[in-house]
């Protein structure tokens, strides 16, 4: 083989990497349907095991409560969190006055959200579990059946 068809083949050889490992990154964020599929699911599991049980489960049980770069959160609507799948440190925190970098109060917002439409979106910014750089993230917002309070997952943008 000449040297220009050496050259060649490892440029296309270097071009195949990149499209092979940018599809790689692309398939670990999770999607707004899984978003609100891992929301439903969770719902669902409380409903079945009870509250207490669903809590441990969701902040411990990576395997069956995480998914790419998903994970769920529950909060009341006293602002305190009851469990968090990326991060336990949060649990018993009040979360009604951490703002994202831009100054927005999202718990605040989750609170509005899941007490009066029952479910939606919220935009904010919050470090990414693997990276922990601040991004765009927006949370499916849902409130939990017979329970003062929601749960959310969030799909970064």
């Amino acid at each position: 083989m000449n040297r220009w068809m050496r050259m060649l083949a490892a440029l296309l050889a270097g071009l195949c990497f990149i499209a092979v490992s940018a599809r790689g990154q692309t398939a670990e964020r999770g999607s707004r349907d899984e978003a609100k599929a891992l929301v439903d699911a969770a719902i669902a599991h409380i409903a079945k095991v009870g509250l207490d049980k669903a809590l441990n489960d969701f902040t411990n049980d990576k395997a069956t409560w995480t998914s790419k770069d998903l994970y769920l959160f529950v909060a009341n609507f006293d602002g305190q969190m009851m469990a968090h799948g990326s991060n336990a440190k949060l649990i018993g925190k009040d979360m009604r006055n951490v703002k994202d970098p831009n100054g927005k109060l999202m718990t605040m917002e989750f609170i509005q959200v899941a007490s009066t439409s029952g479910s939606g979106w919220v935009d904010y910014e919050w470090p990414h579990p693997q990276t922990k750089k601040f991004e765009s993230k927006s949370a499916y917002i849902k409130r939990i059946p017979n329970f003062n309070g929601f749960m959310g997952v969030g799909v970064y943008r």
